[in-house]
């Protein structure tokens, strides 16, 4: 079984610091014993900080027979990002800083739970605002990083959900290195996720949409390694072995090609996913093979890709509540086609208008159908499910508003699920206005 030490696990998310983080604590003890000069010299010369605005309205109307009819907030978020620089020396030292704000600007009970807020369970009341305030204390020698406390992980097994208001993060401690030439090590020792609508850190769970698992049960950790190799400028590989404690392992597999063919670029993006329970199992049985094939062709400002994915094994594909996997269901935005035994294909365009003179303004078309689908809390096989997706992106290229971008996506959803399974027939619409300014 895959561990790391028990003293890797990174303080709750809160503004000060906790003696349940050994890593954190002992980092800042470390800065705060360090000469004057060596704290200009890197750790503040090279700081620099950014404040992201972020306005987002979302809008879930429903179209089957559910007692609710539809799911529609608007909010405002603010995201802080102070990093500093290293000390000097052998062995630098650092300190970064994340304070995120959400506020509340439309949102009522009947109509809450876009999970851009967080919601009262009593009332179905959206909170007014929320925030919190999250340390990283991070080591530096030569290429190897050493992060703990309010990480990020941009992992195929646990991609840091980016689509609601706040950014997802954990409590934990990784290592990133990059001191072998074209490979980055990662590993990394993790405990509580801090989910997008969320104030404070939660013992992590499966996800368990239409009672695939035992959505109740919690694991201590998650323990992960692995790496990203670059082959040459066109190939690279992605091999990954990750342990939810008691929950479930997983082995990821992933070839990523490159090939200049006539005019263009094909791209092959292959993807696989090995799921089995883990110690206790506590959410029940996990077994599942996940296969994918992603090809596309790049021309001007044209691409064209044509993906199939196919699920085997008893059960359907886990991951931790809160993340996504990366791979053909990733930014879907109804469902997550992961189902056990799905049989899932799609198709993608995508333009990029600056090849028609127009920087900053980008389109995509995607229809994705899943079939062949095991229900087995409902018991119900052969079930479909499709998603057709449009999105339109610009970023503001001069002027007063330059670097202002603005996003318009829109999701026509529909299944022929039970009553009562988690993804619902709906139309869904999504309006972001993002905007980044430097601090210093």
């Amino acid at each position: 079984m895959l561990k790391l030490p028990t003293d890797a696990v990174a303080a709750a998310s809160v503004p000060c610091v906790s003696n349940h983080n050994p890593g954190l604590l002992l980092a800042l003890l470390g800065l705060s014993v360090l000469p004057t000069q060596l704290w200009a010299a890197g750790f503040i010369e090279d700081s620099h900080g950014t404040l992201t605005l972020r306005n987002y309205y979302m809008d879930r109307d429903y179209k089957d027979d559910g007692a609710k009819t539809a799911a529609r907030e608007w909010a405002q978020g603010f995201i802080m990002n102070m990093e500093s620089g290293f000390t000097e020396g052998t062995l630098g030292f650092g300190l970064d800083v994340r304070g995120l704000v959400g506020v509340k600007l439309d949102s009522s009970p009947d109509r809450s739970g876009t999970e851009l807020l967080p919601v009262s369970a009593s009332d179905k009341r959206a909170a007014d605002e929320y925030s919190r305030l999250a340390p990283t204390a991070k080591l530096r020698f030569a290429q190897t990083t050493v992060k703990t406390g309010d990480v990020s992980i941009f992992l195929p097994f646990a991609f840091a959900s980016p689509s609601r208001l706040l950014p997802q993060t954990f409590r934990g401690t990784t290592l990133s290195s990059k001191d072998i030439d074209g490979l980055t090590f990662n590993t990394g020792y993790i405990d509580r996720i801090n989910k997008r609508d969320s104030t404070d850190y939660q013992a992590m769970t499966i996800a368990s949409p239409n009672r695939r698992f035992n959505a109740t049960a919690t694991t201590s950790h998650l323990a992960y390694l692995g790496g990203d190799y670059q082959v040459n400028k066109d190939l690279s590989l992605r091999v990954y072995h990750s342990e939810v404690a008691d929950l479930y392992q997983q082995d990821t597999l992933a070839l990523l090609h490159n090939l200049p063919l006539g005019d263009g670029v094909l791209t092959t993006d292959l993807r696989s996913f090995f799921s089995r329970e883990d110690g206790s199992a506590k959410a029940g049985e996990v077994d599942n093979r996940n296969l994918s094939a992603l090809l596309g062709y790049r021309w001007g400002g044209h691409r064209f890709s044509v993906g199939y994915m196919h699920s085997t094994g008893d059960t359907a594909t886990p991951y931790i509540s809160g993340t996504e996997l990366m791979g053909m269901s990733e930014l879907t935005m109804s469902s997550d086609f992961l189902n056990a035994k799905e049989r899932t294909w799609q198709a993608i365009y995508d333009y990029d208008f600056a090849a028609a003179g127009v920087p900053g303004l980008k389109s995509r078309l995607r229809y994705v159908r899943g079939d062949n689908i095991e229900l087995s809390a409902f018991d119900a096989d052969d079930r479909k499910e499709r998603e057709f997706q449009m999105e339109l992106s610009y970023v503001v290229q001069s002027g007063p508003l330059k670097n202002i971008g603005l996003i318009a996506r829109k999701s026509i959803y529909r299944n022929d699920f039970p009553g009562g399974a988690a993804f619902r027939d709906e139309n869904q619409t999504r309006f972001l206005v993002l905007y980044t300014l430097p601090i210093w």
